[in-house]
């Protein structure tokens, strides 16, 4: 459960009056829950927009900076059921920053095992070198096809959202179950289980494939926009703070 702050302590964190408070949850600056006649607000909110206030002048905004990581978790998870794909969101390096959402059993086995684990933040952070790369799908350590989309905040790269954990066509039968266990014995895996998991993994035809690949830009393109959206307001917030402690020094 989040952590609920009251006017007076945003008032306290932030540097500023009761006035610019209310101002800024009226002009959507700040969201908050009425508990009984006062107001209440996200402690994981506020963090946000401390952190994000400190960013200098000139140094790429970062996602996590100005949007909260359980909103960006959100929308992946709506994006992630909806295309029936595993989803993630990483850092602009590949780290990833939610959990991942609509995971398969086959790659949460894979991910269970710390090598593992290591394999797929390596595929990740491959696909961050070229930002400017065009969503395309390509074969990850594990054999199946994954793609990324670019999240830009004021035009520079600042992370990205990754989807994937299926095949592009079917598998030959001989290969896979080859590959399942050499995975397997690479990384730790019950062999069995591994081969039953895989028996879950989606086959995605063309159709759905040209599908994922523009819903995966537009979930990245308003990741970017909100960003962006908020790294101003934020900047407008600075601001206020910094002529709020010039009004107190007088």
């Amino acid at each position: 459960m989040p952590q609920l702050l009251s006017s007076k302590q945003v008032q306290e964190l932030l540097k500023i009056d009761r006035t610019t408070v209310y101002r800024m949850l009226n002009d959507g600056r700040l969201t908050g829950i009425k508990v009984g006649s006062q107001w209440r607000f996200d402690r994981r909110e506020i963090d946000a927009l401390l952190s994000a206030a400190e960013i200098k002048p000139g140094q790429p905004a970062r996602p996590l900076e100005v949007l909260p990581v359980h909103c960006i978790q959100s929308i992946q998870n709506v994006f992630a059921q909806i295309a029936e794909v595993g989803a993630i969101t990483t850092d602009r390096y590949g780290q990833p920053v939610t959990e991942i959402s609509h995971c398969s059993p086959f790659c949460s086995l894979i991910l269970a095992s710390p090598s593992g684990r290591e394999a797929c933040i390596r595929c990740w952070k491959d696909l961050a070198k070229d930002p400017d790369r065009e969503p395309s799908f390509v074969e990850c350590h594990a054999g199946l096809q994954y793609a990324r989309g670019c999240i830009k905040v004021d035009g520079s790269p600042s992370a990205m959202i990754i989807s994937g954990q299926f095949y592009l066509e079917e598998p030959d039968p001989g290969e896979e179950k080859s590959r399942i266990d050499y995975l397997a014995q690479k990384y730790g895996i019950d062999a069995e289980a591994l081969r039953s998991a895989a028996k879950s993994l989606r086959v995605l035809d063309k159709k759905m494939e040209d599908k994922i690949g523009i819903w995966m830009t537009e979930v990245a393109k308003t990741f970017g926009e909100i960003s962006s959206e908020r790294f101003e307001v934020l900047k407008r917030l600075k601001l206020i703070s910094e002529m709020s402690n010039l009004d107190s020094d007088v």
